[in-house]
């Protein structure tokens, strides 16, 4: 089975830079497909970024584009999210997510495609 463990999160001031952290339990065919989504209270769950294969391919929702960066570091098992030009709108609670390699042949990051999910870290941007 796959666990994924979220930090990095915390409270900073608009234009200021944070970056989360994934720690993946292992990886195998159901890490193949990486991804962090965000959630704000009354909202549905956004996904913000994904990445494929170590990193061979990333997506970014437009929201986010140019101001956030997914890497993975295959040695540590974690995945990153670089969060820069913070914001008030980038209030939420961001989770980790990963499912097989199909999961990032999609066009859109879609929360319908990833099974296995972390608990979450809040990001508050005042």
């Amino acid at each position: 089975d796959v666990q994924l463990v979220e930090s990095g999160g915390g409270s900073v001031q608009t234009g200021g830079s944070l970056r989360l952290s994934c720690v993946v339990s292992d990886y195998n065919e159901n890490t193949e497909c990486m991804a962090w989504f965000r959630q704000a209270p009354g909202k549905e769950r956004e996904g913000v970024a994904r990445i494929y294969s170590g990193g061979a391919a990333t997506h970014y929702a437009d929201s986010v584009k140019d101001r956030f960066t997914i890497s993975q570091d295959n040695a540590k098992k974690t995945v990153y999210l670089q969060m820069n030009s913070l914001n008030p709108d980038d209030t939420a609670m961001y989770y980790c997510a990963s499912d097989r390699a199909r999961a990032c042949l999609r066009g859109s990051i879609s929360n319908t495609e990833f099974g296995y999910w972390g608990q979450g870290t809040q990001v508050t941007v005042s």
